[in-house]
Parts: C-alpha cells; structure tokens; sequence
C-alpha cells in the first residue's frame, strides 16, 4: 500500500516514514502543503496522511483543493490543535479521520489500516477469498486455517489484489501501490511475485486463486 505524508516537522517526519516503511507501506513524503498538493493530484495513493500546520499551503486547503481534483483516497489529518471546532473544520474539508498530536504508533497503524479498508469496501480486518484469509492486523495470511511465510512484497501483492476483489490489477498499478516512486515500471518482478503466490497459495493447482487476464493484468478468482 502507497502512502503520503506531508509533515513539516522534519523530526516526526523521518519518524512517521520510518514508521511506515517497517510496517510494509510505500511512503512518499512532502514538507509543505505546495508540494503535498502535487503529490496527491499527480501519484495513486491508498492513504494520505496530511499535518494541518503546513507552510506554503495549510493542510485544510491541501485537501479541499484535492478532493475539488477528484483525489478519492482516504486523509488523514495530524493536528496539534485539540478545539473540536477545528476537528471539525477538518472533517469538512474532505479528511476521512483525524488523530490529534502527540500520538502513540500503535493508534495511528490502526487508524491508517482502517481507513484503507474501509475505503476498499472491506469492514472486517480478516478479508476472505474461498479458503483463503488475510489479516490485516497480524499482516497474515492463511490457507484452510494454515499460516503461509511470505516475503514482504508477496504479502503486499496478495493484500493488495484481496482489496481490490472485482477488480483487474495491471503490472503498472501493483507497482505503483507496493513501490516507491523511482522503482522501474518495466521490471517483471510482479510476474516473479504472483508465479511465487500461486505455488504457495495453491501448490496442487487446484483453486486457482489468481487470475490473468491477457494483456489486461490480475485479479482474484471470483469463483473461490
């Protein structure tokens, strides 16, 4: 999952990336509002978390102006001020949630990880495709009750194609959304990826967990 976040504190920022990057998120990152506008209305994120105390642009004109660009990812907003009118004032703008400074990382994951959910239509943390489950919170996944290891970037596939379920994912999509910015788009890497889940998913062959659709990418087989 690609996340922004735009901090000004150039601290919390490095922290908040640091943050994110070992939990399994790719992160890009603005220190003003200017360049978080750009960011949001020119790259796909899954999650933006943004600070309302921005230079250059605050945070609340950031979102409006992002959400009047049709920008649909969930936001996030930091914010140091505690009156609730502000909160308000947030809410308003566009942001889907907010968390107050200071913050423990634990609510923050946890907050970060319900908002893509929600925003993918998925409710429950335990996502279910057939025999299949991904938990969102262990970051697990599971065949018939069975744990599978998976690399980092296996996980991010599998999560990102059971959030996506009606969904056909290109190569170019998948990268965007498990990758930084500068990775190479052209890399079969994705092919390596999903050839690897399918032989752990699915070593017998026999339910077929992942489809390809020719010239179009991949998707989760709806007759699971």
């Amino acid at each position: 999952m690609r996340i922004l976040i735009a901090e000004d504190d150039s601290r919390l920022l490095t922290q908040l990336d640091r943050l994110m990057q070992t939990n399994g998120y790719s992160v890009d990152l603005a220190d003003d509002g200017e360049r978080a506008l750009f960011h949001l209305n020119e790259y796909p994120y899954d999650l933006a978390v943004v600070d309302i105390g921005l230079p250059k642009m605050d945070g609340l004109e950031v979102i409006q102006r992002a959400r009047q660009n049709n920008v649909r990812c969930p936001i996030l907003i930091l914010t140091a001020r505690d009156r609730w009118q502000e909160k308000v004032e947030g809410l308003d703008s566009g942001a889907d949630d907010y968390l107050t400074k200071p913050f423990h990382d634990e609510e923050l994951l946890a907050r970060v990880k319900a908002l893509i959910r929600r925003a993918s239509g998925q409710a429950n943390p335990v996502i279910q495709a057939g025999p299949i489950e991904l938990d969102t919170v262990s970051e697990e996944i599971r065949v018939n009750g069975i744990s599978l290891e998976l690399t980092a970037y296996e996980y991010k596939v599998m999560q990102y194609l059971m959030m996506n379920p009606q969904k056909v994912i290109s190569k170019t999509e998948l990268t965007e959304h498990i990758y930084d910015q500068d990775f190479d788009l052209d890399s079969n890497v994705i092919e390596v990826f999903v050839g690897r889940l399918r032989k752990k998913l699915d070593p017998e062959n026999t339910i077929k967990p992942i489809e390809t659709l020719r010239g179009r990418g991949y998707r989760i087989n709806r007759n699971l």
